[in-house]
């Protein structure tokens, strides 16, 4: 079967990419090795950035440039006015809160919008802010930065192209043939519950497998030292919790970034990232549960996690190698031969990512992309559960215990 691009991974990037160039009248199929999702986008805090955590310093970042338009963007799609239309995706939020610690650092937080950010922080008076930061010490703040479900994102999207996805086995079920690093001729397939087999001959393809974009590229011929992780460990809280989204700033850093959901048993959800889950990577579960106690009751004064559990999970962010191993500015694609690797390097960031790598592509075409007939038989990938809702060890606040119970 010939195809104008195969792509590997089923995430944010790649299903966004698949939609791209299905409306541009491509050929294009996308393998998925697991669920489409799992890690990074499903594991992701859903917060769309418009640029404000990278100007903290009082400096306007290249990837505060790079992201500023990028809210808007997703708006149109969440509001069925831009394609792809994300109407079946729900928004956990239309904004976030912006608070700060009391230390004096922080009070050069709270700015932004001197720098023609699209999204920019409008301070709340007393009366309107949220129970849960009444006590805050220092001013706190609106950011229109949207919060979306990432795993209802991934079936939304996934729902647009379902007879484009085939699940494929890595290990056994995968083979390239080469004319030379980075130039794929063929790939063939093994689907994984007949055994029947499929040989492409895609004219590109594209990686946006994230952290296994690794593997892919040695699998190609090519050097995986291209990539780097940048590891964080997330934090988990459930029980009686009030809903909040939103970023406690301290200086130049987000001290936390928190997002609230509902799980499968109705209990409130807390995902808990910023510098805590960065310098949470060199701690194992229970020490960044206690550790996250106290920081949360120090940046959320009053705050009350007596009836309250956490667990935690890690996650890798994999990005395209910089010399500094700091996180890249931008998107970032890497062409060899025939083949594009992809990273996004921010969830808002993937639109962006998308248009470039379709222009990269160029517009020469085998044909009409509606007669592409993919095997009906061949099984087609998931969407990854939420991290909350697989975690099987939750540990009390108030106690030493680890509770282990299923998920809802």
């Amino acid at each position: 079967m010939k195809l104008d691009v195969l792509i590997f991974g089923g995430g944010a990037a790649g299903l966004w990419l698949l939609d791209e160039l299905v409306r541009r009248g491509r050929r294009v199929a996308l393998l998925e090795a697991a669920e489409l999702g799992r890690g990074q986008t499903a594991g992701s805090q859903g917060i769309i950035h418009g640029g404000l955590k990278y100007t903290l310093a009082g400096l306007l970042t290249r990837s505060a440039a790079n992201i500023r338009e990028m809210p808007l963007v997703w708006r149109e799609c969440l509001a069925g006015r831009r394609d792809p239309v994300l109407n079946r995706t729900r928004l956990r939020s239309e904004f976030c809160y912006l608070w700060r610690t009391e230390s004096i650092r922080s009070r050069l937080g709270m700015i932004g919008s001197r720098f023609g950010l699209r999204v920019s922080p409008k301070e709340l008076s007393d009366d309107c802010r949220p129970d849960v930061l009444k006590r805050c010490p220092g001013p706190v703040a609106r950011l229109d930065e949207q919060v979306i479900a990432p795993v209802e994102f991934l079936a939304d999207l996934s729902l647009r192209n379902t007879d484009r996805l085939l699940r494929i086995d890595v290990t056994n079920g995968l083979q390239f043939e080469t004319d030379g690093p980075g130039h794929v001729r063929s790939v063939r397939l093994r689907n994984p519950i007949s055994e029947a087999g499929l040989e492409l001959q895609p004219k590109s393809i594209v990686l946006t497998a994230g952290a296994g974009n690794s593997e892919l590229r040695q699998r190609v011929g090519l050097s995986s030292s291209a990539m780097q992780r940048r590891p964080l460990h997330m934090l988990l809280l459930r029980g009686k919790l009030p809903f909040l989204n939103g970023h406690c700033i301290d200086g130049s850093r987000t001290r936390v970034t928190i997002t609230s959901e509902i799980d499968s048993a109705g209990r409130t959800i807390w995902q808990v990232g910023g510098q805590l889950a960065e310098d949470g990577v060199g701690m194992d579960e229970r020490t960044l549960i206690i550790r996250a106690k106290t920081v949360l009751e120090m940046v959320i004064p009053g705050l009350d996690l007596s009836e309250t559990q956490g667990a935690a999970y890690r996650i890798d962010r994999a990005e395209g190698a910089t010399r500094s191993g700091r996180r890249p500015e931008n998107v970032q694609l890497l062409r060899e031969g025939n083949v594009i690797t992809a990273w996004p390097t921010k969830l808002a960031l993937v639109p962006q990512l998308a248009a470039e790598i379709a222009q990269a592509l160029g517009s020469n075409e085998i044909g009409d992309s509606q007669r592409l007939q993919l095997p009906n038989d061949w099984p087609r990938p998931v969407v990854a559960s939420a991290p909350w809702e697989t975690c099987r060890h939750w540990q009390r606040l108030d106690s030493a215990e680890f509770v282990s119970e299923r998920a809802a």
